[in-house]
């Protein structure tokens, strides 16, 4: 038998993905729009946040920032993507 690994709420984690992105100045839409992601790769992203263990953390983060975040929060799972979708 399998570890069982609980997800979060698919609803809470779409948000964080896009706030964090969108604190960075991305637009998961726009990406999508461009080629420069899939929405495969955007379900992916949805999925790993569902497993992070930083949730508080990064609502805690996204809570006190404003725009114009340079990079994620430091434990987020999706942060090499961010980066690699950064224009």
């Amino acid at each position: 038998m399998g570890v069982v690994i609980r997800l979060g709420s698919t609803e809470r984690h779409f948000w964080l993905t896009r706030s964090v992105a969108r604190t960075m100045g991305l637009s998961m839409s726009a990406a999508m729009k461009e080629g420069r992601l899939s929405a495969q790769g955007y379900s992916e992203m949805i999925t790993k946040c569902r497993r992070c263990e930083f949730v508080d953390q990064c609502e805690q983060w996204l809570a006190h920032r404003g725009d114009g975040a340079q990079s994620a929060p430091e434990p987020c799972v999706n942060a090499a993507m961010y980066e690699a979708l950064k224009p």
